[in-house]
């Protein structure tokens, strides 16, 4: 309810999103801040661009449906190229076991708001208080990481992911990776001075301790090595409607999409709904901070009194120390023959898939994934740039009938 609000108060102001989205100003009241809710599907994107062409015309909308749509983007491009989020990870834990200690020193000093440049460490310490950073701030941060302090980017993506509120494994790690020159081979985006001065509230500046050193022309392109292999591999088929069930099913909702009420879901008829958590995973394996695991806690919560309103049956969130162990144990003890759920995305959710097919089969019971229609047609169109999706999905959304 409190995003739907929070939508509600903001779609007057996107017709001014395009002139006021790259500012930091105090509170942030020029951007949606419904990143969030829209990367865990509190709030879908089909719903945003419904109510926002209810609302506008296209062009005035243009560049916050781009922004909307960029999410869907970086997700299409990482299911079509899973391994580039599978070596992000491998490097993550290479480099935590073979950086020279001094490095991980200063990788830590720098993200706990201790580099020296005061914005810079506000920034850090913003992030790490409220799990939230403008795009515009993300974008100046990473770049600090990167090409001032020399730090390895795969670090700095997870200092990210384990902090963002709204961190999604394709935005996240892409978007760190095009700071860095890599998504964009020999396209580096650089933090200056000058950009602050222009885009910053004036909190962010008046500490000018460490300026200098990002003072423009002070930071240059720090020579990236690719590690990944970028190369397509043939996207998964899920099926975009759903196929007749018999006997006992469970719907498991999970992190990537709480939504379950809106789309091909809608219909289903569960006899039991689920969803987990994993704090021993969230902390032992990603790391993650205390606001995040609460903050994971608070959407599933949210899912799950969703869903039971919606389904009228039993639904609960289930802590479980293995989440795929957990699931099993929910269908054996709900005797349940299928499990349905949405197609997870690339990352943590989606790399439980395989042993949860095998160890659900042992049991006798299926995995039927979903994928929403309007995710199957834009992952279609992420196969190269932005543009060119872009090109493609805007001639679709102006196709989107006026409501």
């Amino acid at each position: 309810m409190d995003a739907l609000d929070a939508w509600e108060k903001f779609l007057p102001r996107v017709k001014r999103y395009s002139a006021e989205r790259n500012y930091l100003e105090s509170g942030h009241g020029n951007v949606s801040q419904l990143s969030a809710a829209i990367r865990h599907r509190l709030l879908t994107e089909d719903e945003v661009i419904r109510d926002t062409l209810a609302h506008c015309s296209f062009a005035s909308a243009e560049k916050w449906l781009q922004e909307v749509c960029w999410r869907r983007y970086w997700k299409g491009w990482l299911e079509l190229r899973p391994q580039v989020w599978r070596s992000w990870q491998q490097r993550v834990r290479e480099l935590r076991a073979t950086l020279p200690a001094e490095v991980l020193e200063k990788a830590d000093r720098v993200a706990s708001g201790e580099s020296g440049v005061a914005c810079m460490d506000l920034l850090a310490r913003e992030l790490m208080e409220i799990g939230y950073l403008h795009n515009h701030a993300r974008m100046w941060w990473a770049s600090f990481w990167i090409h001032a302090e020399g730090l390895p980017w795969e670090l700095g993506a997870d200092f990210f992911f384990r902090h963002l509120l709204d961190a999604d494994p394709a935005s996240n790690t892409l978007s760190w990776r095009w700071v860095a020159g890599l998504q964009t081979p020999g396209k580096t985006y650089l933090v200056r001075l000058s950009n602050l001065e222009k885009y910053a509230h004036a909190d962010l500046l008046h500490d000018r301790r460490g300026s200098h050193r990002i003072a423009d022309g002070a930071v240059t392109p720090s020579a990236q090595k690719e590690y990944a292999d970028t190369s397509k591999r043939p996207q998964a088929d899920y099926p975009t409607s759903l196929p007749a069930q018999a006997g006992r099913v469970g719907l498991w909702l999970h992190a990537d999409d709480l939504a379950p009420e809106v789309g091909p879901l809608a219909g289903l008829a569960p006899d039991s709904v689920a969803a987990f958590t994993s704090e021993r995973t969230y902390r032992e394996r990603y790391r993650l901070s205390e606001n995040r695991i609460q903050a994971l806690r608070t959407v599933l919560a949210d899912g799950i009194a969703r869903a039971a309103t919606h389904y009228r049956c039993r639904a609960e969130l289930i802590d479980a120390d293995d989440t795929v162990s957990g699931i099993v144990e929910w269908a054996r003890l709900q005797q349940l023959r299928e499990v349905v759920a949405f197609a997870p995305s690339v990352g943590p959710v989606g790399d439980l898939v395989p042993q949860l097919i095998e160890r659900l089969a042992a049991l006798g019971v299926v995995l039927t994934l979903i994928r929403r229609p309007s995710d199957a047609h834009a992952f279609s169109l992420s196969s190269a740039g932005f543009f060119p999706f872009w090109e493609k999905m805007s001639r679709h959304l102006r196709m989107i009938p006026a409501q």
